[in-house]
């Protein structure tokens, strides 16, 4: 009983604290992409992607100027996550919270998808998100 209890304290307790989160508002027509890679392209295993951003700037994490963030890339995820909370980091997503516009992946030969999602100064997405779209790359 103790471990459901303890559980449940948390689970409501993550709740109220997303819901206290004020969300940074994004600029209209503000956009993130890919430089240069395209939907369904084949590529070689390590690999070097681009962040485009049209409409807002760059600025670290931690840094608080309006209409800025930074960028974050969703590998092989099926479903984004949730907005209401700040991205949390692992192996499928990952942080550029230095400011960082590329980065060079080493990805399995196979199938994966690659999205885009900028973010604030506390990695919690802007509102309305501003979230590329999902593509697809074949490594060779």
């Amino acid at each position: 009983m103790k471990i459901l209890s303890a559980i449940l304290l948390f689970a409501i307790s993550t709740s109220v604290f997303a819901a206290d989160l004020p969300k940074t508002p994004s600029p209209e027509g503000a956009k993130v992409y890919f430089i240069g890679l395209k939907d369904g392209k084949t590529v070689k295993e390590k690999l070097t992607v681009r962040f485009g951003l049209k409409g807002m700037g760059i600025a670290p994490a931690g840094i608080d100027l309006p209409d800025t963030g930074h960028h974050h890339l969703l590998i092989d995820m099926d479903e984004l996550p949730d907005f209401n909370l700040p991205l949390a980091a692992s192996e499928n997503l990952v942080h550029f919270g230095k400011g960082q516009t590329e980065t060079v992946l080493n990805l399995s030969p196979g199938k994966h998808t690659l999205q885009l999602v900028f973010a604030d100064k506390i990695h919690l997405p802007h509102s309305p998100a501003v979230v590329s779209k999902k593509i697809t790359v074949h490594v060779k």
